[in-house]
Formats: structure tokens, C-alpha cells, sequence
């Protein structure tokens, strides 16, 4: 199908892309990589008068490393899932990245669209829970950081406001003692997540676990940290038997999505198997 007419904007920078926003309001949408808005449009789904295209912002993009890593949120997965900074100091970060969707999509895909959007079969929004990533964000009232606990509100709805614009997404470097994974059941298809668990894991000197954060996507109308199964990870062996009761306790809360794709019996049931799995691989790679 052919989308309903729209203005088109390319601002250069991301306070001209909030001024277009404040001037148009609720008829414009800000364009990334595209990839959900614009099947959105052509089925007409989503009729906005104005496209604010940021994708060539340069101030949105790159990856910075440092003691954190910060990266644009026009950044592509494709660049995330192959930039040797991320690779090593947070690993799990690029093997997220690098699961999302087929070529086509990680080359235009991007980290602050994921976000944004809030697709509730989405990756990247399990992992930077798990990671305890901040949102850097500006609008027309100045820079903010969102934490990401505050960040998924509901289904395909953030704590963004209206004319916010994500601009950078802060990472931690991953050191001694730290694992972190993201184990995924995946659409044959699409490569959405029928059920995606991201775990990060911290250990003491004698190998008890001192912290964990497990979130999980695509299972539910958002993604979501389980707290049940980090209270009783912490302080545990971090042996199989611990991680296995731990994963028993994920997704006992949650309000679940089915579908023809997945019933809501069969995600609450792989959200334990992938939870368990993810604890293994994080516990894993924090033992080295």
C-alpha cells in the first residue's frame, strides 16, 4: 500500500529536530531506521502529517568507550553488534544486537528506535534492563537521563514525553567477576522474541553471587524485570540447583500475551527454561 501524504524534515541536529516536533505536535512522528514506522504507514496504520527524519543527525550516532559505554541512539545494530569496543567490554550488548532481525534490518535498525518504540517483542529492551542502562533524552525543557527501570511503562508506551527526542544510551563495562547473557526463543520468521530472558550477574571473591538483574521480553505487553528470581539468585552458591529454583520463580508475576504464534501457557513456561538458561551462561562467564 501507499502511505497517506507527509511533510518530510531532515533536521541537522537534535535541537532543530525538537523545534520541528514542538511546531507540528501530535502530526509528527521523528523517523530512524524505519523499520516499524513505515509498514505502520503503508498500511495506514499510522497516518502522521509530518516525518522528522534523525537519522543523519551526527551528534546521534557513535559509540564512545570509556569507564561506560555510550552510545548514539541513531547508532545501528550492525555497528553495535561488530564494534570492538562493545565486544569486549560488554559483550552480551553485541550478541543481542546481532540477533535482531536479518541483515536488512540490523544495517538500519536502530538502539534509540528500539527503544522509543517499545515493541513488546523486542530484544534490546530486556538487555538494557538487565544492564541497568540510563536514556539520555532532550526536549524542549532541557536533557534528562531516564533509568531503565522507569523507561517501559506498557505496550508500545515509555516515559518518553511527547517532544523528547532519545539521544544516547549509557552502558557498563563489564569487569572480573561480571556476566551477562540474553538467550532467546525466536520467531522462525521474523526473529522477534516469542520469549527473550536477559541476565546479568555479579559475584563475590568465593563465587556466591552479590547481584543479579534478569528481565525478559516478548512473553508479556512489555519488558520486564523479574525480581523473585534476582532475590533468591542473590547470595546463593550460584551453583545449578540455585539457578534452577531462581528460574522457577520468573514470570510468575507477569501479565502475559498469546497469540497464534504462542499461547500464554507456552510463554509462561519458556520464560522459565530461557530464564534458566541465561542465569547458566551469565554465572558462566563471571566465573571466566
Amino acid at each position: 500500500m501507499i502511505p497517506a501524504a507527509f511533510e518530510y524534515f531532515a533536521p541537522g541536529s537534535v535541537a532543530e529536530a525538537i523545534g520541528l516536533l514542538e511546531q507540528h505536535g501530535d502530526e509528527a512522528k521523528l523517523l530512524a531506521g524505519g523499520h516499524s514506522l513505515l509498514p505502520a504507514l503503508k498500511l495506514r496504520l499510522s497516518q502522521p502529517g509530518v516525518l522528522i527524519d534523525i537519522s543523519r543527525v551526527a551528534e546521534l550516532h557513535g559509540i564512545e568507550a570509556g569507564d561506560r559505554l555510550s552510545i548514539g541512539a541513531a547508532t545501528t545494530y550492525a555497528a553495535i553488534a561488530s564494534d570492538p569496543a562493545v565486544l569486549g567490554g560488554c559483550a552480551v550488548l553485541a550478541e543481542c544486537a546481532g540477533q535482531i532481525g536479518d541483515i536488512q534490518v540490523r544495517n538500519r535498525g536502530t538502539l534509540g528506535g528500539a527503544l522509543a518504540h517499545a515493541d513488546p517483542a523486542a530484544d534490546l529492551p530486556a538487555v538494557v534492563l538487565a544492564l541497568d542502562a540510563a536514556i539520555a533524552v532532550q526536549g524542549p525543557a532541557g536533557a534528562r537521563s531516564i533509568s531503565a527501570d522507569d523507561m517501559f511503562v506498557e505496550m508500545l508506551t515509555t516515559a518518553l514525553e511527547p517532544n523528547e527526542v532519545v539521544t544516547r544510551v549509557t552502558f557498563p563495562v563489564l569487569g572480573a567477576g561480571e556476566g551477562a547473557s540474553y538467550a532467546k526463543l525466536k520467531h522462525p520468521a521474523s526473529r522477534y522474541a516469542i520469549v527473550g530472558v536477559a541476565a546479568y550477574v555479579r559475584l563475590h571473591a568465593d563465587g556466591s553471587v552479590a547481584a543479579a538483574r534478569v528481565a525478559v521480553t516478548g512473553a508479556g505487553p512489555r519488558a520486564e524485570r523479574q525480581h523473585a528470581t534476582e532475590s533468591a539468585l542473590v547470595g546463593s552458591a550460584g551453583d545449578a540447583a540455585a539457578i534452577a529454583a531462581a528460574a522457577e520463580l520468573a514470570g510468575e508475576s507477569m501479565e502475559y500475551l498469546g497469540d497464534i504464534h504462542a499461547s500464554e501457557t507456552y510463554r509462561r513456561a519458556m520464560v522459565k527454561v530461557y530464564t534458566r538458561r541465561a542465569l547458566e551462561q551469565a554465572v558462566a562467564r563471571a566465573r571466566g
